[in-house]
């Protein structure tokens, strides 16, 4: 075999040639520095860090207690608004059908009286017309007793040549009136 030539420089005597932690001789400064910074570090979070972050979550739950608190006493008073906003409503509603119910009764009250009185005027108009074409019939009537007087003394001057006599006439007139 060839030989194998090392290119790391050989250890320095009274060394193992590793790293120093792994030292066993230098382990007893290492700790006392570990112990040392480990105490000072616990002490500062102990007494800076920790104090302040309780104080922050402290202060974070009061605020979120009182935002809590806050929104249920609006909660409560929408509450208590929308009900007495519900209880106009109601009561704007039952005056408005109340309201209505009058107004509705009233417009019949005025319709009954106005259709009342068109009655009245049409039923005496209607009787004044009744009444006149009972005066027509009578007027009309009169002249056809004439007119029929006049016409059977014309038949019967015509057919018998002589001039009926007026009470015979009459008499013949009434008897076909009656019958």
């Amino acid at each position: 075999m060839v030989g194998t030539a090392s290119t790391t420089p050989p250890p320095p005597a009274g060394g193992s040639g590793g790293l120093p932690q792994f030292d066993i001789s230098n382990w007893p400064g290492q700790i006392v520095w570990i112990l040392l910074i480990f105490a000072v570090l616990y002490a500062f979070m102990a007494w800076v860090i920790l104090p302040r972050i309780s104080g922050a979550i402290d202060d974070r739950e009061e605020k979120i207690s009182g935002d809590v608190g806050e929104a249920r006493r609006l909660r409560d008073k929408a509450q208590a608004e929308a009900e007495a906003a519900a209880l106009e409503v109601a009561q704007a509603r039952a005056q408005g059908l109340r309201l209505a119910a009058q107004a509705q009764t009233e417009a019949k009250a005025r319709a009954a009286a106005r259709q009342a009185e068109e009655e009245a005027r049409l039923n005496a108009l209607v009787s004044a017309a009744e009444s006149r074409i009972a005066e027509a019939r009578a007027s009309a009537m009169g002249h056809v007793t004439s007119i029929a007087q006049d016409a059977a003394a014309a038949m019967v001057e015509r057919l018998t040549g002589v001039a009926a006599n007026q009470g015979e006439l009459d008499r013949a007139l009434a008897s076909s009136e009656a019958a």
